[in-house]
């Protein structure tokens, strides 16, 4: 009983397909154009992933200011042996003594704080300044 139901429904289904007009085929598009489109496809993604990493990695270029002093300083640094240093901070006209251990940091103390006339500590020139500066002086 099971054969001749699926029998009648195979019979129906070819006898529905032979009575549809037979469509042709859309021809292929060409193959050169379709490479170029994928490998233009591929550019795209790869130059905007490439594009968000660099950014990601230098954002704070794309965001600080050019000329501003920044206001937080690490003014002296001194090593104490096995993962361990002392630091003197300083932020705006502010000073602090600052331990760095294993544990983590502690505020050891607050220093004087730095005179009006006192300049803040220059900051270290950028990479392209000190290559500059390098290139500069090996110039006959």
């Amino acid at each position: 009983m099971k054969r001749l139901a699926i029998s009648a429904g195979c019979a129906l289904a070819l006898a529905a397909h032979a009575a549809e007009p037979a469509v042709p085929a859309a021809p292929l598009p060409e193959v050169g154009a379709s490479v170029l489109r994928v490998l233009g496809g591929l550019v795209f993604v790869l130059a905007l992933f490439l594009g968000g990493v660099w950014l990601l990695r230098n954002w704070q270029r794309v965001v600080v200011q050019r000329g501003r002093v920044p206001k937080l300083n690490v003014l002296e640094v001194k090593s104490l042996g096995n993962r361990n240093a002392l630091y003197v901070i300083g932020y705006e006209q502010q000073r602090l003594l600052l331990a760095s251990s294993a544990t983590g940091v502690t505020l050891v103390s607050h220093l004087p704080n730095a005179e009006a006339g006192e300049a803040p500590a220059p900051a270290p020139p950028s990479f392209a300044e000190a290559l500059q500066q390098v290139l500069s002086r090996r110039s006959p």
